[in-house]
């Protein structure tokens, strides 16, 4: 008898954690990462003190919810590269990634900042670069993909994609689709290309430009 409310107070506590889970990743869809533990603890319907409880910090909070949306982005890519054709698994691939991109502004900001995230999603992160990288080389040597594109232009695609949704998605939400798909095709290997003007950024490059964002000012 004497263990029923200890029960009780678990699953309460379970389902508070949950529930400001839920509420934080929704909120920072809309907000970003400028959304606050108390803006969460309103959305989520209950009292500052109960988030403060599960997340001593922000911190504490994004990586619980983002660890689980990159490693998304890694299966993707896992996915994209049991494609037979290396051109349509690489387009789907980018396609997947910018719809996350457009639609999670959260996710969006989390992805392309070292702002936020801690480690574990850092650990996610390097996950990710060989399977790019290796989605972009296997298109190349199929002759698909023209010769100087580089794994770290995918993610700017991306983050291009995030930004038409942000600018324009009140507008057309679909708005992002056109500028993909404008964007593979230039992508695409076609016999006499000259090649491009400006080199892609190197992987220290990507660091330096990732850690120098700060999505939240």
């Amino acid at each position: 008898m004497t263990d029923k409310p200890c029960r009780g107070l678990r699953k309460d506590a379970a389902r508070n954690r949950q529930r400001v889970l839920t509420a934080a990743r929704e909120l920072f869809a809309i907000k970003g990462m400028e959304a606050t533990l108390n803006d969460v603890a309103h959305h989520a319907g209950v009292g500052v003190g109960t988030v403060y409880r599960r997340f001593a910090t922000k911190e504490d909070l994004v990586e619980a919810i983002f660890e689980d949306g990159i490693a998304e982005v890694v299966r993707l890519a896992e996915t994209a590269l049991q494609h037979p054709n290396s051109w349509d698994g690489l387009v789907w691939f980018i396609e997947r990634q910018c719809e996350l991109a457009a639609t999670d502004r959260g996710l969006r900001e989390m992805i392309y900042s070292k702002a936020y995230g801690g480690d574990r999603v850092d650990c996610v992160r390097e996950e990710l670069v060989p399977l790019v990288f290796t989605l972009v080389e296997r298109a190349r040597q199929d002759g698909y993909l023209r010769a100087d594109i580089e794994h770290t232009d995918t993610p700017i695609i991306g983050l291009l994609a995030g930004t038409v949704s942000e600018w324009a998605g009140h507008v057309d939400p679909e708005l992002w689709r056109r500028y993909v798909a404008l964007l593979l095709e230039g992508m695409r290997y076609h016999p006499d290309q000259k090649p491009l003007g400006i080199a892609a950024l190197d992987e220290d490059q990507m660091h330096a430009a990732m850690h120098g964002w700060d999505p939240a000012g």
